[in-house]
C-alpha cells in the first residue's frame, strides 16, 4: 500500500525525531516499502542576506547535511529498510511537497512539535504539508 514513504527529518532537533523514525519504519517494513530520508537546509530568504555569508557557504552546507543525514539514518534506521537519502535546499514545506510531487510518494510521515499561538497564526511546516500534499500524510506528535 505504502512503496514509497518520505521521512523529512529536522537534524538539528533529533529528539524530537524519533517517534516519527519509528512509524516510517514500521510502515517500510509492513508493506515491504522503501524510505526517502529527506532533510532541508534553508535559504536565505532575500538575496541581500547571502552577500553577509562565504561565497560557498550554501556548498558546504549542502555538504554538511549530506554527512549529517547519513550519520542520522546509520544510526537511526535498521539496514534491512531500504533507504534513499535526500538533501534538499530551500522552503522545509515546499521542499517537501515538491519532492512528494516528483516521486512516486504514497505517504510522508512527519514530526511536528506542539502547537503555539505563533503556529495558528503562521501555519508550521506540517501543517502546510498536510493542506497541500497529494498524497496520504502521517504527522507523528514529539
Amino acid at each position: 500500500m505504502f512503496k514509497d514513504i518520505l521521512l523529512p527529518v529536522d537534524l538539528g532537533n533529533r529528539e524530537t525525531q524519533q517517534k516519527a523514525v519509528t512509524a516510517a519504519v514500521e510502515m517500510a517494513k509492513a508493506f515491504h516499502g522503501r524510505l526517502h530520508v529527506m532533510t532541508i537546509v534553508p535559504d536565505f530568504g532575500m538575496s541581500i542576506v547571502s552577500g553577509f555569508f562565504p561565497a560557498n557557504f550554501e556548498e558546504q552546507a549542502l555538504e554538511e547535511a549530506n554527512s549529517q543525514l547519513h550519520a542520522f539514518v546509520q544510526e537511526a534506521i535498521p539496514g534491512d529498510v531500504e533507504v534513499q537519502h535526500v538533501v534538499a535546499h530551500g522552503t522545509i514545506y515546499e521542499e517537501i511537497l515538491r519532492f512528494a510531487r516528483e516521486h512516486p510518494v504514497d505517504m510522508i510521515v512527519m514530526a511536528s512539535h506542539r502547537p503555539e499561538l505563533q503556529d495558528y497564526l503562521l501555519g508550521p511546516n506540517a501543517a502546510r504539508v498536510v493542506r497541500h500534499a497529494n498524497c496520504s500524510v502521517t504527522v507523528v506528535r514529539d
